[in-house]
């Protein structure tokens, strides 16, 4: 089979080719259908800190049909359209018991999506209902990201909400900000090129970065927010919500900012202002997800812009890295 292999050191992934895996007793194999670029596939590929690292197969936003069931596998047959949970998890840790897969340090992982082929423990599958797609199927963990980090924020019905970024996880943050319940919405980025696409997703006004733009935001909001929710993982980006948010205001970080990020901490403390950093998902995420996926008030995948073959995802990557005008890239296995 196909498959995607980064060599390491932040050179380019390479499409090599590897035997076919079989079934584990408690795995499936599934022909790849869909697997999303996300913006952790860009930095766990710079060579830097948090890497990958050498020889690894990457992918972890998928979703494909069974071809084989291992031999203690009786919870799905073959045909059965599913989307994967990238995380094994033990069962057994500090992490397992929070429910987040991602903290689990003991489990082997699934991150095999930009291949042909995956073997996956069935215990990370979730079978899809047919009314959905492949394309939904690869949107379900980044839909999940955005899920579990407003329900760990403890966000209330009528909250007012600023989202900073206009990228995956800020679109499914308005996504599920509005299908929460929450008051008025405001996202910000860069640029006015997504700016259509947040209201699409639920956003009340869009808000370009500048310099009056926390008056704008308090305009937009009728008040200071309630939560603000960093999406973008870059360097500033945490100051910037600490900036907007309220007295006693909510800072979310989502964007997992791999580099050193100032705060000052007296700008914080005179507001009272609570920051909560957050990663990852729970089981629960993906089946709600699974089951309520086509009941929402705009369909996810319109934020998908195209869809590559697999022979084509070192170049799309090097594409990504620099200015463009993709939001969620698929690739077709």
């Amino acid at each position: 089979m196909k498959a995607a292999i980064y060599p390491g050191h932040g050179q380019a992934p390479v499409i090599d080719t590897l035997p076919d895996p079989e079934p584990g007793a408690d795995e499936v194999i599934i022909r790849v259908q869909r697997c999303g670029i996300c913006g952790t596939d860009l930095s766990m590929t710079k060579g830097e800190l948090f890497d990958y690292g050498p020889g690894s197969q990457f992918g972890h936003e998928y979703g494909g049909e069974i071809i084989a069931l291992g031999k203690d596998v009786s919870t799905f047959k073959l045909g059965d359209k599913i989307a994967v949970l990238p995380s094994g998890a033990c069962g057994n840790c500090e992490g397992c018991r929070g429910g987040n897969h991602i903290l689990c340090h003991n489990a082997a992982g699934a991150m095999r999506g930009f291949a042909e082929l995956a073997n996956v423990p069935a215990n990370i599958a979730v079978k899809l209902p047919d009314t959905l797609s492949f394309a939904d199927a690869a949107l379900v963990e980044p839909l999940a990201v955005s899920l579990y980090g407003l329900r760990q924020s403890g966000i209330q019905p009528g909250d007012s909400v600023l989202i900073l970024g206009g990228g995956t996880v800020a679109l499914y943050a308005i996504y599920w900000a509005r299908r929460l319940g929450a008051g008025r919405i405001v996202a910000m980025s860069r640029s006015a090129r997504r700016r259509d696409l947040v209201l699409a997703m639920g956003a009340d006004a869009f808000i370009p970065y500048g310099d009056n733009e926390i008056g704008e935001v308090i305009e937009a909001l009728g008040g200071s927010p309630d939560v603000v929710y960093e999406c973008v993982g870059s360097e500033g980006m945490l100051s910037k919500a600490v900036q907007h948010a309220k007295l006693y205001g909510k800072v979310i970080s989502l964007g997992f900012c791999t580099h050193m990020d100032p705060v000052m901490p007296a700008l914080g403390s005179m507001k009272c202002v609570t920051i909560q950093f957050l990663v990852g998902y729970e089981m629960r995420d993906f089946r709600y997800i699974a089951d309520q996926m086509d009941k929402g008030h705009v369909d996810p995948k319109t934020i998908i812009t195209n869809n590559i073959a697999l022979d084509d995802l070192p170049a799309m990557m090097a594409t990504l890295r620099g200015a463009n005008n993709e939001t969620k890239v698929h690739v077709h296995c």
